[in-house]
């Protein structure tokens, strides 16, 4: 049995889990070979991190249907709790980088989830431009919060101010948070591995959220939401469930990117942050999970491949974006499109059978 002949939904699903794996598989056999520059692998771990954080947000933005513009608060609450959560560990002797990465992306996520949550009760009750202005407040105040937050710890535990580092109290500790200047030292334990394997994660809680009966609740609201209330489903419920998954996902994309850099500071988790993840859900297509991990690999990698040419890169960048968005709706392309898709779903052709007599009935 080919793949033809499975479900549509299967069929889908597939060919996204192939495209990470066969991703994975190219660029480890390339970086082995030593085609790979340095600076393009430098760029690995954050293509993965911005992989999860379209394929998280397109929960949001493509299957729930709402407009969200505070990915990056939440990705900055993971990256941030990560940070001191893995500071913590190795001062109380814990000595293993996956146990470190490990602890690190599931803490961070439970704390984007809930700051998610939280926010959610009562962001989800609006709708359209209202919902996209106060997720994007959220996360502005999430930013210049982190600028305020003073953390360190030593053998006494946790200390933690909104002054300045001399407030902490310690003694002969380690400073993991100092204000705007943001997380400094930190241990570089992200891999591309550990990437990959976060992407396959994300991918999956994504899907099956989507394949299952709360799945289709939320994608029966997004498309009606007259419709799903009058059959008794709890509109608000199921907004805040897509929400607060996807914040969580966000909150463990933002331990991988912090901890693939020695400081990273709060102002990296701006407004534009936000709108790039937003862009790579736009581009790769609403609800379409495989879209949003081609378009956020390629278009993080386009500018570092363009890097020879440094005094034109961001105009290519800028016009790629431009013909990703028009050419999908030339008639030309829309043409082909369908028929190249009209031949891949014709399945082998029935041989044909001989009728005695003369011809079949009509």
């Amino acid at each position: 049995m080919g793949i033809k002949a499975l479900k549509p939904q299967t069929r889908s699903t597939i060919i996204t889990y192939a495209i990470v794996i066969v991703a994975f598989v190219a660029v480890t056999l390339l970086d082995g070979m030593g085609l790979i520059s340095n600076s393009l692998s430098g760029q690995l771990v954050p293509i993965c991190a911005y992989v999860s954080l379209a394929v998280s947000l397109n929960l949001v933005v493509g299957v729930s249907g709402e407009l969200s513009l505070g990915h990056a608060g939440f990705m900055s609450v993971g990256a941030f709790t990560g940070v001191v959560v893995a500071g913590c560990l190795a001062r109380m002797g814990v000595e293993s980088e996956i146990l470190l990465f490990v602890g690190s992306a599931v803490v961070g996520a439970i704390a984007a989830g809930i700051i998610g949550f939280l926010v959610g009760i009562p962001v989800m009750r609006l709708r359209g431009d209202y919902l996209a202005i106060v997720t994007l407040a959220f996360g502005e105040i999430i930013k210049n919060l982190l600028n305020n937050f003073y953390i360190g710890v030593d053998d006494a535990g946790l200390h933690f101010s909104m002054t300045d580092t001399a407030s902490l109290g310690m003694n002969q500790g380690v400073i993991l948070v100092n204000g705007p200047k943001g997380a400094v030292g930190i241990d570089k334990i992200s891999t591309f591995v550990l990437g990959i394997l976060l992407v396959l994660v994300t991918v999956a809680v994504v899907l099956n959220l989507m394949h299952s009966r709360d799945g289709r609740a939320i994608m029966a609201v997004r498309d009606n939401r007259i419709a799903a209330e009058s059959v008794g489903i709890n509109v608000t419920k199921y907004r805040l469930m897509a929400f607060t998954v996807a914040s969580a996902l966000a909150g463990a994309a933002g331990v991988l990117y912090a901890m693939n850099y020695s400081t990273i500071t709060p102002s990296q988790f701006d407004f534009n942050q936000s709108i790039l993840i937003l862009v790579y859900v736009v581009l790769g297509g609403m609800g379409n999970i495989s879209g949003s991990i081609v378009s956020a690999a390629f278009l993080t990698v386009l500018p570092e491949v363009l890097r020879p040419i440094n005094n034109y890169r961001m105009l290519i960048y800028a016009v790629v974006l431009i013909l990703v968005m028009v050419v999908p709706h030339t008639k030309i392309y829309q043409r082909l499109a369908d028929a190249v898709r009209s031949r891949l779903r014709k399945g082998p052709k029935a041989p044909a059978v001989a009728v005695e007599g003369g011809e079949a009935d009509e």
